[in-house]
């Protein structure tokens, strides 16, 4: 008999993957983040169906999307919105920005100027917008889905460790297996054939809430947070690393881990759930030392060296 947790990751594997094809780990890992509501840090090079994935995402989950597009001179208030004379009412009214929605998706993130990218940081912390000293709620499963493109473009600015901290987990796309391109070309290979845009059957009223209440009978044991806690100081005395994890980020570690284990329909989590997430939670929370980069170490290595070094509990 299957849990809440996996009938919603079930619905959503087969919802989006009616248009996205080949992103089923993409997909779990999305799920994931709904539950958790966590954002996504979304990392690969154009073309590979971030954009349709998101939407698809939105449309599965019965809710609205919107799309920025980052660039260098995009504004705070291009995404917060601002007030603006209104003059039947002869006052100023607040005109929402993209950011009002459930599933928002960032194209090019790191594009977007540091004044810009403070304002999607209180949205993402905060889930609330500042304008003209005024506060305003953001949807209560506010979801940001944030693309960056790799290093070597040109024309980005680099995230703060700030901001990156606030994404609970990062994807790094690659091209798809051969079978499933080959069905993307034969789906959409006419001139007029565009995947479909909307999802008509999201998923039923409640199930995410369900699904919550089912990780929370999840147990985590002492051993398993002492666990985390050794990876997380780990990582800040690592030789090759000028940043370890935060307790937000160990944090994360925990609540994807604790996830993980009731899709499996376990009733507590172990150390195979954690080191199942930790490519996705922590690579984008550290920051390699200047021999490191120069030795050409990724965070990725860093992390697998980690979870390798430190005891699991039985």
């Amino acid at each position: 008999m299957t849990n809440a947790l996996q009938d919603l990751e079930s619905t959503l594997q087969e919802r989006i993957g009616e248009v996205v094809l080949g992103l089923s780990p993409a997909i779990r890992a999305l799920c994931i983040a709904v539950v958790a509501r966590g954002h996504v840090l979304v990392q690969g090079v154009p073309g590979l169906g971030k954009t349709l994935l998101s939407k698809s995402l939105a449309g599965a989950l019965g809710g609205s999307f919107k799309r920025v597009q980052g660039t260098s001179d995009l504004m705070p208030t291009d995404i917060t919105g601002t007030h603006l004379f209104d003059g039947s009412k002869n006052a100023f009214v607040f005109r929402p920005g993209p950011l009002f929605a459930d599933v928002v998706l960032f194209d090019e993130v790191n594009r977007a100027g540091p004044r810009t990218q403070s304002a999607l940081l209180e949205a993402m912390e905060e889930r609330q917008v500042s304008v003209d000293r005024e506060m305003f709620a953001l949807p209560a499963d506010f979801l940001v889905i944030a693309t960056q493109n790799p290093r070597e473009f040109e024309g980005t600015y680099p995230l703060p460790e700030s901001q990156l901290d606030r994404f609970m987990l990062r994807l790094d796309l690659s091209y798809p297996a051969l079978e499933a391109e080959t069905q993307v070309l034969l789906r959409y290979t006419g001139v007029a054939a565009e995947p479909a845009r909307t999802i008509g059957n999201p998923v039923a009223p409640g199930m995410v809430q369900d699904a919550r209440a089912v990780v929370e009978r999840v147990h985590i044991s002492g051993e398993l947070c002492a666990y985390v806690l050794a990876i997380a100081k780990a990582s800040r005395e690592h030789a090759q690393l000028s940043l370890g994890l935060s307790t937000r980020g160990a944090l994360a570690l925990l609540r994807a881990a604790r996830i993980l284990a009731g899709l499996h329909g376990a009733e507590f989590v172990t150390a195979d759930d954690v080191k199942s997430v930790a490519p996705m939670v922590l690579p984008h929370r550290l920051m390699l030392t200047g021999d490191a980069l120069l030795a050409d170490v990724t965070e990725d290595d860093v992390v697998a060296r980690i979870l390798e070094q430190v005891p699991a509990p039985r």
